[in-house]
């Protein structure tokens, strides 16, 4: 086992599956069964997992909403997929906790750091909602954070692309794709990996980062056992 406690980001964007807003049940369930594989390899697992398929606070701001209002929306919309995302891994007979960076007593418990590392050593998924609980911060900024604070081996950012490219595959057909990159070469190239605070944040704490696509089945498994998968970001 390569990786021993992970924080494992999702874009809320990938629960829409085909959709266009909303959570697709297939999705959650392949995220849930991709999440189950390697709790079960004895890996501790931590999620952040963004709020964009309900709410994106950051586009919303502006006429009818001031920023800090909609960020606070969207912040409540990571917590609606984060519920949503626990129920898939229960039923999967995987046990979760749920910590919100707003207090929500009746949905989950405050962010408590000492806890939350006493929840992944005895084996529990920690779901991270609501951000970091202020406007103006990304959820990339959250999940830097919380994994700098439960002292997580890698950031694993789980997209619908396997890697970070030269450019946008999905646009240009000739993007080559980096296996593995340093910090210093993601800024001076230019490369979108994260929001620069996030980016940042994993820098300064010699944090690895792994851009990888989550959405083929057994990837986040192969990862964690030391396959190269993706993208590594380090150094």
């Amino acid at each position: 086992m390569k990786y021993k406690r992970i924080l494992l980001k999702l874009s809320g964007e990938s629960l829409m599956g085909k959709q266009q807003f909303g959570i697709d049940s297939e999705m959650l369930s392949h995220y849930a069964y991709e999440i189950k594989a390697i709790v079960d390899f004895g890996v501790q697992v931590a999620i952040v997992i963004g709020g964009g398929n309900i709410f994106r606070g950051i586009n919303a701001a502006g006429e009818v909403y001031d920023r800090v209002q909609a960020d606070y929306m969207g912040m409540l919309a990571t917590v609606m997929n984060g519920m949503a995302l626990q129920s898939a891994l229960e039923h999967k007979g995987v046990h979760t906790r749920l910590q919100t960076a707003i207090e929500m007593k009746e949905i989950g418990e405050p962010f408590i750091r000492r806890r939350a590392v006493r929840h992944l050593e005895k084996g529990r998924v920690v779901i991270f909602g609501a951000g970091t609980g202020n406007p103006y911060f990304t959820t990339d900024t959250a999940a830097s954070l919380r994994a700098i604070e439960i002292e997580a081996d890698v950031v694993l950012k789980g997209t619908r692309v396997d890697g970070i490219y030269t450019a946008d595959p999905e646009k240009d057909k000739s993007a080559r794709r980096y296996e593995t990159l340093s910090f210093s070469e993601v800024y001076s190239k230019g490369l979108n990996v994260m929001d620069m605070t996030a980016f940042t944040l994993c820098n300064e704490n010699k944090l690895p980062i792994i851009v990888f696509d989550i959405n083929t089945k057994g990837n986040l498994l192969r990862l964690v056992e030391g396959q190269k998968i993706g993208t590594l970001v380090e150094g």
